[in-house]
């Protein structure tokens, strides 16, 4: 079964949040406290939104995708970033991942997104693998770029001030 994240799901998502990390061997950088994912998913203003894979038999959670709307000025129209995909080891294999792939494609479609995009580390062979053969497309000419950390904050600091113009009531 897949289903919408709930309140009571923080804790697990958590969990397997860190066990992705664990996987993708950078578990020190998953630093998300349930306070936050609780904010983010379920606050006045959600950040992103999550699905839940279960087991039909016993309920036990088997996955998750989180993932969160973006906007394509090419296009002019909305796509969705899946930020994690993640199957418990255990289950991969059993149409977990495939089912939230595709629970997530039918919620592209009736938001009326044009673009369903996300990244996969290049050594991770299993997830290219199950993406090829869903028929994914690999843009290798792009590379994703990333600031953070101090060089953040030192382009921060050069920031010219922002005029936000008045509206004529």
């Amino acid at each position: 079964m897949i289903r919408s994240a709930t309140v009571n799901d923080i804790p697990e998502i958590r969990t397997m949040i860190r066990e992705l990390a664990a996987y993708e061997r950078a578990v020190e950088q998953a630093r998300a406290t349930e306070e936050q994912l609780h904010e983010a998913l379920f606050g006045e203003h959600p950040a992103a939104f999550a699905l839940i894979a279960e087991d039909d038999g016993t309920g036990e959670v088997m996955g998750y995708a989180l993932w969160f709307p973006r906007f394509s000025t090419w296009t002019g129209t909305r796509g969705m970033h899946l930020e994690d995909l993640y199957v418990r080891a255990h289950a991969r294999g059993a149409g977990y991942g495939k089912a939230l792939l595709a629970a997530l494609a039918a919620t592209c479609r009736r938001g009326g997104y044009d673009r369903f995009e996300w990244w996969v580390l290049s050594w991770n062979t299993p997830a290219i693998d199950f993406y090829t053969s869903l028929g994914v497309e690999f843009l290798d000419e792009w590379k994703v770029c990333r600031l953070s950390g101090e060089p953040l904050g030192e382009l921060a600091a050069q920031a010219p001030e922002v005029v936000t113009p008045a509206c004529d009531g």
